[in-house]
């Protein structure tokens, strides 16, 4: 029997793919705080969401191979604005801001969920959100205001588990069922999970690929 949503597994040409692709130079663009501070929308661009403290810049990191092209901190709510980086000539990569826990003025809180709102509701050229769960812990209740903004933005989104080196195998199945199990009920998941960890590189390949084979 086939399971929902199960686990994605590339061909080895578009590992191969994904590989080239992210050989090539990465850099810091701009942070934006304002949908007026947008890049042009002329490349394909995907985003990582995830709440605080689930390893989003580490895995950035990994994903492009550069240890501090994302900023780490232990304090959440760090990212406080939209980050771009150009990935080639051909590619965005977007750090989106951690949600929950931010230890900021509600005011600035609000803000951040304003342009977050605008960003994916007005972005043509965003090909997939990726949204980034702590495989010890599954989907809180903390993750379902930006998946139900995923839904209604009409902006496919596929699930990356992180710190998977950090899950006994029992233990990670277990949060699987309940992943599968909460992503039937969203309209815009993509029908398969990327399971990672930045420590051991697992499925870091796996990443790569997709973002280099999305149309």
């Amino acid at each position: 029997m086939t399971l929902p949503f199960p686990l994605a597994t590339p061909e080895p040409s578009e590992i191969e793919t994904g590989r080239k692709l992210f050989a090539q130079d990465t850099d810091f663009l701009k942070g934006v705080v304002a949908m007026d501070g947008l890049p042009p929308a002329d490349r394909i661009e995907v985003c990582f969401a995830g709440r605080s403290n689930v390893g989003k810049s580490t895995l950035i990191n990994a994903v492009t191979g550069r240890k501090s092209l994302a900023r780490t901190s232990n304090t959440p709510g760090r990212t406080q604005e939209i980050n771009f980086f150009t990935l080639s000539d051909s590619h965005y990569l977007v750090d989106l801001p951690g949600y929950g826990f931010a230890k900021a003025p509600l005011a600035q809180v609000g803000k951040w969920q304003r342009l977050l709102k605008s960003y994916l509701a007005g972005r043509a050229t965003l090909r997939r959100a990726f949204v980034l769960i702590d495989a010890r812990h599954g989907i809180k209740a903390v993750d379902a205001e930006i998946l139900a903004l995923l839904d209604n933005s009409a902006v496919t989104f596929q699930v990356v588990l992180t710190k998977a080196d950090k899950v006994k195998a029992r233990d990670r199945d277990a949060v699987l069922t309940q992943v599968r199990a909460t992503l039937q009920k969203h309209a815009a998941a993509f029908p398969e999970i990327v399971l990672t960890s930045s420590e051991t590189g697992d499925g870091i390949d796996t990443l790569r690929a997709i973002i280099a084979t999305l149309a």
